[in-house]
């Protein structure tokens, strides 16, 4: 019976202790007053590391007995498949167009995820959404309907092109992509595809053997047959290449990864209109230029086309990964011919309805107009001598320089902007659509004293 007394009193003092922890530490707001032990405050960096955890400055102040101290940085280079051009920075928090690294420098994000967070980060109603439906339903089976994607498409297919009249939802670009290639031969029951030189379509297999550059390409050949591709902006290269078997004609209306090149209206509308008289899917990868980066939610609007097919992705739902395979109703696709397990699922489609109400309540495709134009006016004006040529429509821009880009893309990071490049001598500029004047501003400066060689 003394035994039973005692631990029954231990576990009360255990549990005032445990409450009067959580008082001390979680404010009403829901913000950590007195942050966890080895939680991240509000600089970025970590007060109180657990025993063996990562300390200020990436290192472990105590490592784990038989264990070295290693950075962040060593933890990936350790642990992750790394197929990336890594750059020598560790970011721990963001809001708006501000990035911070563990020691708390803070940097002008004009990257964006390359061309995902087009809200900025931490927008308000995209955390809340996220927050809400975490709390109610994260996943969700596509053999049961669901309350949240089912708003997600009525207002997707509202904002898209008038003739797209259903959507299948997956995961990333390079799925959607994926989803309008199969859909393309088994509606037209023909299996090649036309596509321009310069294109980057992503790095799955259909993805990328519809994908340009050799580098990508040739270390996993042999990839999808039936793939041709024709210079940039020539119709007549273009039309020659179609045969009876051509499936489809997939464009990015701006190349991204090509170098911030825009197609010409008249030679996308011959396409069109080629694409209706030849029974050809016309299949438009919006995965970059989508919600809002190029001054229009779509580019397609600027150019008067109505794609058969429309490829969405990245900034859909502001960083949480989702993409779209928005169709018209020639395309044909049955029950059991595709499908995917995490696609659609509430969180992300929570996520994407805040976006799109975010961008449409904001107006944020007309910012992002504006505030291109203002961008390219002030860097034309005594532009910087290290300039060849401006490229881009709103805020997805393209600096193309005379020599080579990293230099001068590190030497900007030095300077607290970050920016990222497209070949080896374009430096591309995607800012969030939110980014305030005197933001652009700074960038403006630091990219005029960095290009003024």
């Amino acid at each position: 019976m003394v035994a039973v007394n005692i631990c029954l009193r231990v576990d009360f003092f255990q549990g005032e202790a445990l409450k009067k922890s959580l008082r001390e530490e979680i404010a009403p707001d829901g913000v950590s007053k007195k942050p966890l032990r080895g939680e991240i405050a509000p600089g970025g960096a970590l007060k109180k590391p657990l025993k063996g955890e990562i300390a200020p400055g990436g290192a472990s102040k105590k490592p784990l007995r038989g264990e070295k101290m290693q950075s962040f940085m060593e933890l990936e280079e350790q642990f992750l498949v790394n197929v990336y051009p890594k750059r020598k920075l560790t970011f721990v928090r963001a809001k708006g167009a501000t990035i911070w690294d563990e020691v708390g420098k803070a940097y002008i994000d004009c990257i964006s995820g390359h061309g995902v967070t087009n809200l900025g980060h931490g927008n308000l109603k995209v955390t809340q959404a996220i927050t809400e439906q975490a709390q109610r339903m994260i996943n969700c089976s596509n053999v049961f309907y669901n309350d949240s994607r089912a708003k997600l498409l009525e207002k997707l297919i509202k904002i898209t092109p008038e003739n797209l009249t259903r959507a299948f939802l997956c995961n990333s670009g390079a799925e959607a992509v994926e989803g309008a290639l199969k859909f393309s031969r088994f509606t037209t029951k023909k299996h090649e595809f036309i596509c321009a030189a310069g294109a980057f379509h992503g790095r799955t297999y259909g993805a990328l053997s519809a994908t340009f550059k050799k580098e990508y390409r040739e270390p996993f050949a042999p990839l999808v047959p039936g793939f041709q591709f024709a210079p940039f902006n020539d119709f007549e290269k273009l039309e020659a290449l179609a045969t009876g078997q051509t499936a489809g004609i997939m464009l990015e209306l701006i190349q991204g990864e090509g170098g911030i090149h825009v197609c010409d209206k008249e030679y996308l509308q011959k396409i069109q209109k080629l694409c209706r008289e030849r029974n050809i899917l016309f299949i438009v990868d919006e995965i970059q230029t989508g919600f809002g980066r190029a001054g229009t939610m779509f580019v397609s609007e600027q150019f008067g086309l109505e794609p058969d097919i429309l490829c969405l992705a990245k900034a859909i739902a502001n960083g949480i990964p989702m993409g779209a395979v928005v169709c018209s109703d020639k395309v044909e696709v049955p029950v059991g011919k595709h499908g995917t397990t995490s696609g659609g699922n509430p969180l992300a489609c929570a996520a994407a309805s805040a976006t799109i109400d975010s961008l449409l309540d904001d107006d944020l495709p007309k910012q992002a107009a504006e505030k291109g134009a203002y961008f390219v006016e002030k860097l034309s004006h005594d532009m910087p001598t290290g300039i060849r040529e401006i490229r881009g429509l709103g805020l997805m821009l393209g600096l193309e320089l005379y020599a080579n880009n990293m230099p001068a893309i590190l030497s900007c990071q030095k300077k607290g902007l970050l920016v990222f490049p497209a070949g080896s001598n374009i430096i591309r500029v995607f800012p969030p659509l939110t980014i305030s004047y005197t933001e652009l501003d700074k960038a403006l400066a630091v990219l005029r004293e960095v290009l003024s060689v």
